[in-house]
């Protein structure tokens, strides 16, 4: 298979810094995935790996070997876009084998493979249909078929699964990640989505403005964001996130207080929708009013007004509140996270 290896690697567009400074080593087999919004560098980065782009400083390596003046096709690589870009008048199979008929295969070896590739992703009844006769689903397999069967060392895949429904992208995660593992094949997988991030990847890169804000693997980021912006930004509901002043060992807000030893001064305090109660009044740290009340099946997903700020709360299925009611709050203090005012970087976490 591949590693990867990027150091100082930046790329401007103009006067944009679409990339800066990036350096980044990724193991051989590892499935690695860089997470950000729109606009943060994580395809210009991964088009860069690919050959798509040259970078305008830094080197690429592939296996030790500097790719930055090699085309996309030496390389060795296969991508998987978001459009999928099957050709409408091939059927399945034509489709899958076309890149072993681009390197001149026999006939007999690629309808061989091409029946291997179709079976990994369960398309074997499917080889003589034409794309306008499939599902988004199966249209997404063709495309990661076509993949794998010519054995790339390294895949590239760009928001493969955005253009799915919920349901289908819930099954089509199990099915790349079994892929992957099976195959045993670096893969670079670039999304916005951090609910695929944290189920897909071995390791995570979070990425924001062509720079990268953390890199860990997905227990990693979630129990340790490293700032603001990644507690904001992985979780599903984020993080909350409460300025406030600590003081004589106490972390005062509009809404309430509470004990916070070892920090002083305006902080930033974090704390997980999963790791806040709703208690009595007298018992509560914040106190606030209901301002939304979600059924979500397993459990209930509060939003709490507290001062300024909308903290979000889960609990049991049968603990929703009515809209506008008043209510109390308390912070898990095992489980906060502390961060400065003003660069944003992780401090601590307050129960240590």
């Amino acid at each position: 298979m591949a590693t990867v290896s990027l150091h100082h690697v930046a790329k401007i567009f103009g006067a944009f810094n679409a990339v800066q400074d990036l350096s980044l080593e990724i193991a051989d087999c590892e499935f690695l995935v860089l997470l950000g919004p729109s606009g943060c560098g994580k395809t210009t980065t991964m088009r860069m790996i690919a050959g798509l782009e040259d970078p305008t400083a830094g080197d690429i390596l592939i296996d030790g070997a500097r790719v930055n003046d090699r085309p996309a096709r030496d390389r060795d690589l296969a991508m998987v876009f978001q459009n999928y870009g099957l050709y409408p008048h091939m059927t399945v199979a034509q489709n899958i084998g076309y890149p072993l008929k681009v390197r001149g295969l026999p006939r007999a070896e690629r309808e061989t493979r091409v029946k291997a590739a179709a079976a990994r992703v369960e398309l074997s009844s499917l080889l003589d249909r034409r794309p306008a006769e499939l599902s988004g689903g199966q249209r997404q397999r063709v495309a990661l078929a076509r993949a794998v069967v010519r054995t790339p060392r390294l895949f590239l895949m760009d928001e493969p699964l955005s253009n799915l429904d919920a349901k289908l992208r819930t099954s089509m995660r199990a099915q790349l990640k079994h892929l992957q593992r099976d195959l045993a094949t670096t893969t670079i997988y670039v999304t916005h989505d951090q609910t695929e991030a944290m189920t897909l990847a071995d390791r995570i890169v979070v990425m924001k403005d062509g720079r990268i804000q953390q890199s860990g693997t997905p227990a990693e980021i979630y129990a340790r964001p490293g700032n603001i912006f990644v507690a904001g930004f992985v979780g599903s509901p984020p993080m909350n996130l409460l300025a406030g002043t600590v003081s004589d060992g106490r972390f005062s807000h509009d809404a309430g207080s509470m004990v916070l030893a070892g920090h002083s001064g305006p902080v930033v305090l974090g704390v997980r929708p999963e790791d806040v109660s709703v208690v009595g009044a007298d018992e509560g740290d914040l106190r606030g009013r209901v301002y939304s009340s979600e059924l979500l099946g397993d459990s209930v997903l509060l939003g709490i007004t507290v001062g300024n700020d909308l903290v979000n709360v889960k609990v049991g299925p049968e603990g929703g509140r009515a809209i506008g009611s008043e209510i109390a709050i308390r912070l898990n203090p095992a489980k906060l996270h502390v961060f400065h005012h003003d660069t944003g970087l992780r401090l601590a976490e307050a129960g240590q």
